[in-house]
């Protein structure tokens, strides 16, 4: 299997990982789901000049096309982490630095299109970004390292 196809499916992996440990947030804490997503793409269809449709079709579209926004940026995260070579590092360390850079990642981007600033996050929205970031690195690890 080549390196590509392995980020690919370890991306997938861990991004299944990121999701279930925040469906489980949410349940646990009744939060209700973050727009980030949506709002994302709201923006960059904005900035594309790509028109979403009525008000109806254009909420549908941000539903479905911001999660496949995550997964894309999960998947993304990995293979391009497993074509440098990290998948090779031991799994504690690839667990940190998948981590990081999945937060990076996704919060990047959203912080450049002004739908989220970290540098006014409390404590309580860091840990809520970290716990699942970690599901994710370490899922991706731990699936990196079983393809090996």
């Amino acid at each position: 299997m080549n390196e590509t196809l392995k980020g690919l499916v370890a991306g997938a992996a861990g991004a299944t990982a990121l999701n279930a440990v925040t469906y489980l947030d949410m349940a646990v804490r009744a939060r209700p789901a973050s727009t980030a997503g949506e709002d994302s793409v709201a923006k960059l269809a904005e900035l594309a000049h790509v028109p979403l449709g009525d008000e109806d079709s254009a909420g549908n579209r941000k539903s479905g096309l911001g999660p496949l926004l995550g997964y894309a940026t999960s998947t993304a995260a990995a293979v391009a982490y497993t074509v440098a070579g990290g998948h090779r590092l031991p799994t504690a360390t690839s667990t940190a630095a998948l981590t990081v850079l999945g937060m990076l990642a996704s919060s990047g981007p959203m912080t450049a299109l002004h739908v989220t600033d970290p540098r006014t996050w409390k404590a309580a929205d860091w840990v809520s970004d970290l716990i699942p970031h970690l599901a994710y690195g370490w899922v991706t690890a731990v699936t990196l390292r079983a393809l090996r």
